[in-house]
């Protein structure tokens, strides 16, 4: 096959998105006789969606220089800001401020004005708005918009209004900013933009959501970018950021076997060209683990995800709390929250007030549900006031007043079902059936801890389901808790030191069986060996005699 054949394949398979395709078409065309600049800022494209961000950036690095050869100043500008652009997402600040200088020169030799303008201040506004400066970023991204407008470029056009909704969002303006995100989108779902702005505004819009609380709009953006993921088989750049957001709506929902499997895809694509999904991955998988009761796992997931730069909060803190450290779950809270920008804070607000109530400093606690309440009151999400009221009510709990607390949480319950979100939810109810018993409503107080239990149970949250079962076992007797009565005669056996044979032996049952009760022993009270089983057993008077 003629060199000219393999850029015509090669261009015939970059229309129509089959990247592997073109990626070897250009390639088998370079090493016969070489490629235009275009093509090879083409190839670059194919590379680094199908993976190969090393020799994309190498490829980018020779249609740059290509076009200054031939001539073409505006093309040799428009790859060099591009390069700053991956750069600056690799986390590469250096190399992507050599390229953002060299893109910057290359505009004074440029004659007239042309779209690549707005390519070049592309990653100045990114720059602002990820150094804490929105009002600045917005500034930039508006004359990205004009010169977008003026060239028709829709491409710009797009990334100009997504980066104006995430400084509109980071300033607090979170209605003005999603519905400019859902703009964005309209572009992209139509097919206007072309395949590496379309994934950037996928992955930032959904992102950006789930910062805003709108469950709903990541999930719906979510499936839309698996829909377009999976008509791109071939394609591993933003499939691992799709993979670790359908990990986190897995989570939420108590999907939790998906979400671990979809983080273990996104941690295999941050590997293989998606660097993005690295601590997305991680991390969701560290909330899995955390909240199964697999604190060790769960503390190796959070140290994965923050090789990418990113702290893993406020999953370490409640991972510090849960090992019964409040007051360095506490300490790491408070710094995060303290240094975080406003809409990170948002989001460590729940675990400060949940670390605050463990301390205990109940004072703290109000003032962080105080400050939900208020973001809820600005920006009316339903998550969002889900989470304002049930801290609202726990730290009335704390401050004596079930009264208020019952009304409180019950309305967290009842938004926390509407979204299907079951672990908070049954967090709620056990908050609730405190608020019952202190109120001297003990029948309505074991109700709420024995649905909340249950509800735990069926997710695996072994902690929780221990807490539950933990306050279902204080109404008189020897607080026996969930146990039915084999596994209370299995856990004497296994206090009294015997095997699962020697078990099985006496109780006529088989071995499998005896495994079975002895994890169901483990899930239900919230322990990890024969032990702490053992410890339990006696603590409980569940010991043989």
């Amino acid at each position: 096959m003629s060199a000219e054949t393999g850029i015509d394949q090669g261009r015939s398979a970059f229309r129509e998105h089959r990247w592997t395709d073109a990626f070897e078409s250009f390639r088998d065309a370079d090493r016969q006789g070489g490629l235009p600049a275009a093509d090879l800022e083409r190839l670059a494209t194919a590379e680094i969606l199908t993976g190969g961000a090393e020799s994309g950036l190498e490829s980018l690095t020779r249609a740059h220089e290509e076009y200054l050869i031939v001539g073409d100043i505006a093309g040799g500008a428009r790859c060099a800001a591009w390069m700053a652009i991956h750069l600056l997402n690799r986390g590469e600040g250096a190399r992507a401020a050599g390229w953002l200088a060299r893109s910057q020169r290359l505009l004074d030799e440029l004659t007239e004005p042309d779209a690549v303008q707005g390519y070049v201040l592309i990653p100045v506004s990114l720059e602002r708005l990820y150094g804490g400066d929105p009002e600045g970023a917005l500034a930039v991204f508006s004359r990205i918009a004009d010169i977008g407008q003026r060239f028709q470029d829709r491409d710009l056009a797009a990334l100009s209004l997504l980066g104006t909704g995430q400084a509109a969002l980071a300033l607090g303006r979170a209605e003005e900013g999603l519905k400019m995100f859902d703009e964005v989108m309209v572009a992209v779902t139509a097919g206007e933009l072309s395949a590496v702005p379309s994934g950037i505004a996928y992955c930032a819009v959904i992102g950006n959501c789930h910062v805003a609380f709108d469950l709903e709009r990541a999930l719906q953006w979510t499936a839309a970018l698996d829909r377009w993921c999976r008509a791109r088989p071939d394609m591993v750049a933003f499939s691992g950021q799709c993979q670790a957001h359908r990990a986190e709506l897995f989570r939420l929902h108590g999907a939790w076997t998906e979400a671990l499997a979809a983080a273990g895809v996104a941690q295999e694509r941050s590997g293989r060209g998606d660097p993005q999904a690295l601590y997305g991955g991680y991390y969701q998988q560290g909330e899995v683990q955390r909240l199964s009761g697999r604190l060790d796992q769960a503390e190796a997931s959070f140290r994965e995800a923050a090789r990418s730069g990113y702290e893993p909060q406020p999953g370490l803190a409640l991972l510090w709390l849960a090992r019964g450290d409040a007051l360095r779950a506490q300490a790491m809270i408070r710094r995060a929250s303290a240094t975080a920008d406003m809409a990170t804070r948002r989001h460590l607000l729940p675990a400060l007030v949940e670390i605050e109530l463990a301390v205990p400093d109940v004072s703290a606690a109000r003032a962080g549900a105080g400050d939900l309440v208020r973001f809820a009151a600005e920006c009316p999400m339903p998550m969002i006031r889900a989470l304002a009221r049930q801290a609202d009510g726990a730290v009335d709990l704390a401050e004596g007043d079930p009264a208020g607390a019952s009304l409180a949480l019950r309305e967290a319950w009842r938004v926390w079902r509407d979204l299907e979100v079951p672990y908070e939810a049954a967090r709620c109810r056990t908050l609730i059936g405190q608020a019952c018993r202190d109120l001297g409503d003990e029948t309505s107080a074991r109700m709420e801890f024995e649905a909340a239990h249950a509800e735990f149970l069926e997710l695996g949250a072994a902690p929780a389901a221990a807490w539950a079962a933990s306050l279902m076992g204080t109404e008189g007797g020897a607080g026996t808790g969930p146990l039915t009565p084999r596994e209370k005669e299995v856990l004497r056996l296994v206090a009294s030191g015997q095997g699962n044979r020697a078990i099985a032996a006496a109780l006529f049952l088989s071995e499998k069986t005896v495994a079975r009760h002895i994890s169901n022993i483990y899930l239900k009270l919230g322990l990890t060996s024969r032990a702490a089983a053992t410890r339990y057993a006696f603590e409980h008077g569940l010991a043989a005699g």
